[in-house]
């Protein structure tokens, strides 16, 4: 019994972090049909913006929760600056070509980018060490779990939640929608697509920028922390489905529950249960969990 909530406590703060590296990969695939290749790199860049933030002697006397808000404001700045420069300058010229040079593009983008970290940060680690123990440690049986591993879970609920209001509830979101649907019949209608696109983007940015800024007290930042992210997050998508918020939020879950049943149970599987997951899904339904199978416009 003991070994259950164990897992169900570790599952669900992994797939929680997941959920929010992942749902500025499949919010960006929705909207724009771009498979952002370059969200690793953006998410390295928001952990190295909260890391410079925090550890600057500006706000060197900044304590407590207010440092949390120092993080958001690195992740803020980085996506502002950031996200549409990229959109204007760079996709902005490919959109009318395949989408796979779109892919080329992007995997292209995050090269560039993680020389551009080398360049501003150099390639030793960066530290953020302080957040980390905000919240203290959290008893649970036997085990004692770190506090601020449960603040990562609120703000993935609270993330997940923005996004699907503001998607679903709000007159942007039906604007959104409408060009989901069909971007053709939404420049007829008068919508300024360019626009959309801008800001779908830039809010995709902010997203990578966000969850690598409040991962960076978990970790050791280095260059090379987006390869992994971007990984974990392709997996995540496929699972729940790509351009799915709510496909993304059930594949974290299911990768972070299998991820913790494999290491109580089968440490030496850690990292193959969770793509045996998605090779699973995949053969199951190649469109993901709760994708859509996309019609072909003649």
């Amino acid at each position: 019994m003991d070994v259950a909530v164990f897992i169900f406590a570790d599952g669900i703060v992994y797939g929680a972090w997941l959920f929010l590296v992942a749902v500025g990969l499949t919010l960006v695939f929705g909207v724009m049909k771009i498979l952002n290749v370059a969200h690793g790199a953006l998410y390295a860049i928001g952990a190295y913006a909260a890391a410079t933030v925090v550890n600057s002697e500006a706000f060197g006397q900044v304590e407590g929760f207010a440092v949390l808000l120092l993080m958001l404001a690195g992740a803020i700045i980085a996506a502002v600056l950031l996200g549409p420069l990229l959109e204007r300058f760079l996709l902005r010229l490919f959109y009318e070509r395949d989408e796979v040079v779109l892919l080329l593009v992007t995997f292209g983008l995050s090269l560039i980018l993680e020389d551009v970290i080398k360049m501003i940060w150099g390639v030793y680690s960066y530290y953020v060490p302080g957040p980390y123990a905000l919240f203290g440690n959290i008893e649970a049986g036997p085990l004692f779990y770190v506090g601020y591993d449960f603040f990562i879970v609120g703000l993935a609920v609270f993330v997940g939640l923005v996004t699907y209001l503001v998607l679903d509830r709000t007159n942007v979101g039906k604007v959104v929608q409408s060009v989901i649907h069909d971007d053709e019949i939404s420049r007829a209608m008068g919508i300024n697509v360019g626009r959309v696109y801008l800001g779908a983007f830039t809010f995709g940015v902010f997203l990578a920028t966000l969850a690598g800024a409040f991962t960076a007290p978990m970790i050791a930042i280095t260059p090379s922390i987006g390869v992994n992210a971007i990984i974990l997050s392709f997996a995540v998508v496929v699972i729940g489905g790509l351009g799915s918020i709510g496909g993304a939020a059930i594949g974290a879950c299911i990768v972070g529950l299998a991820r913790a049943a494999a290491i109580n149970l089968w440490p030496e599987a850690e990292l193959f249960v969770i793509y045996a997951v998605m090779s699973l899904v995949l053969l199951v339904r190649p469109e993901g969990l709760f994708g859509q199978i996309q019609q072909r416009k003649i």
